[in-house]
């Protein structure tokens, strides 16, 4: 979708995740939630509409829209408290203290969640699968910093278990220069939309040997959550998620990532393109095995990779590449 032709929505300020799952919840109510979740809905929110998604036969259209919030603080409290929880070192560079490229996703994540939960929005957002990242990390941004956030959707297409949509979020300084780039990739189950699926069959994974491994408590999604504001329940217990049709609490696939992302340790102020793809969830509590393989160190740096698997049953959970920008 051409961003020129997009109409801008401008948000007074950051919408809260918590009243984006309720929006979620209350157009889900209609049917698409199992009833041992809506029986826990409050009364005020099963009230309200459900949304129409594509009834008719209509075709589904994403909303030609940009949601757009100025004057986004990148908080000095809220920045440690990230890189604290998901390992990540503070870098001092020549504007202060470096923003961590993970700590930028959650700042804009619920500016993107506002674009998917619009009335006008076609996809069932309460369980849609977190497939894949990739982010430009272009310009160093200071913790202290303002930036706009802005967030749509694009490239509804259809996958071989339903369709996928791409949700972009871009945060720029005052003087508009882009400074971060973050496109989502989500899976909608068992919604159909026209043309053919061209994703490509997964490699086989053959487990790499491990440089260490990530001993995650029952915990991990709440601890996250405090620190992102990614309140979604299926990250949070497993009565929650197993209402909404998991066996059990995952970790947010962006805590694995910005995890390993941490780990990996780019140079400050290296502009970066930080990629990842997710596969079986991290059930929690769980241990994840990691492998991190360097192309270079230091100033010599020019990229990693990196994967997380189940150490027992071998099967991938993430993988992953961060590779140096340049120009």
């Amino acid at each position: 979708m051409d961003a020129d032709r997009l109409e801008t929505v401008v948000l007074t300020d950051v919408p809260s995740l918590g009243g984006l799952y309720a929006r979620a919840a209350a157009g889900a109510a209609g049917g698409l939630l199992p009833r041992t979740l809506t029986e826990r809905l409050p009364a005020r929110i099963l009230r309200r509409p459900a949304a129409r998604r594509g009834t008719g036969g209509a075709p589904l259209e994403l909303p030609a829209v940009a949601h757009v919030v100025e004057g986004v603080v990148v908080d000095p409290t809220g920045h440690e408290a990230f890189c604290r929880t998901v390992g990540a070192p503070l870098r001092e560079g020549t504007g202060g203290t470096e923003a961590f490229s993970g700590h930028l996703h959650a700042l804009a994540f619920p500016v993107a969640m506002s674009v998917l939960t619009r009335p006008d929005f076609p996809l069932p957002v309460l369980g849609m699968v977190h497939l894949a990242n990739e982010i430009e990390h272009r310009g160093t941004t200071a913790v202290g910093e303002d930036l706009t956030v802005t967030a749509s959707a694009e490239r509804l297409r259809p996958h071989r278990s339903g369709a996928q949509v791409d949700v972009v979020a871009r945060l720029a300084r005052e003087d508009g220069e882009t400074v971060w780039t973050g496109r989502s990739t989500y899976l909608a189950k068992g919604v159909r939309v026209p043309g053919t699926a061209g994703d490509a069959p997964r490699e086989e994974f053959v487990p790499p040997a491990p440089t260490g491994h990530w001993h995650l408590t029952a915990g991990t999604g709440r601890d996250y959550a405090a620190v992102s504001g990614d309140w979604n329940p299926i990250h949070l217990s497993g009565p929650t998620a197993r209402a909404l049709g998991l066996k059990g609490a995952i970790a947010h696939g962006m805590y694995s990532a910005s995890r390993a992302l941490a780990e990996v340790g780019v140079p400050p102020g290296v502009p970066f393109r930080w990629t990842v793809e997710f596969a079986a969830p991290v059930l929690l509590p769980g241990t994840v095995a990691v492998a991190i393989t360097d192309d270079g160190r230091g100033a010599a740096w020019r990229g990693s990779r990196f994967a997380g698997w189940d150490p027992r049953r071998r099967r991938p959970h993430f993988t992953g590449t961060v590779a140096r920008l340049d120009g």
